[in-house]
């Protein structure tokens, strides 16, 4: 999991760091006509720019999240779920960095957005791992797969951990 996360937050920072460098100055590269196109978006909201005038939240969700994925993540078993939670911690490790250490300064910072699908949405190498995870996470969830299993404390019986849809996540 935190092999995983770490390639993402890598990726994603690498990439936002090449975006800032070559996107810069208002160009727009075409990728995939009419489908894909890179420019370069700071975004202080959510996705699609909601909530623009509070990015703090967005900061502190970010955090829970992360403490969260790093507390459930303790004793995965499942490869499965591994791959969702390394996806959704990278992911929201890397924004957290952004709205901590971008301008305009600590807790309010802007994500960087460079990748833009059709003209619908701007987003980032992060919101890919965030978005494919939370499918994943979603279809676990449907087929009601195990986050993995443990052994109990003081004894050698191993039980199954539950499954997101009770109540672990």
């Amino acid at each position: 999991m935190i092999a995983l996360a770490a390639v993402v937050l890598f990726a994603d920072q690498a990439s936002k760091t090449w975006a800032i460098s070559a996107l810069s100055d208002g160009e727009r590269v075409t990728v995939i006509p009419r489908l894909i196109q890179l420019r370069l978006l700071y975004n202080p909201g959510a996705a699609f720019s909601i909530g623009t005038e509070m990015t703090w939240v967005f900061a502190l969700t970010s955090a829970i999240a992360v403490v969260a994925v790093l507390y459930t993540g303790r004793r995965l078993r499942s490869p499965a779920w591994t791959a969702v939670l390394g996806g959704l911690l990278g992911g929201a490790a890397s924004h957290l960095l952004d709205r901590l250490l971008r301008p305009p300064g600590f807790g309010q910072g802007h994500v960087v957005d460079f990748i833009s699908y059709g003209g619908l949405f701007v987003g980032n190498v992060a919101d890919i791992a965030l978005t494919g995870s939370c499918a994943l996470l979603a279809l676990l969830s449907l087929r009601n797969v195990p986050l993995g299993d443990v052994t109990d404390e003081g004894t050698s019986e191993r039980r199954p951990l539950p499954s997101a849809d009770e109540g672990s996540l």
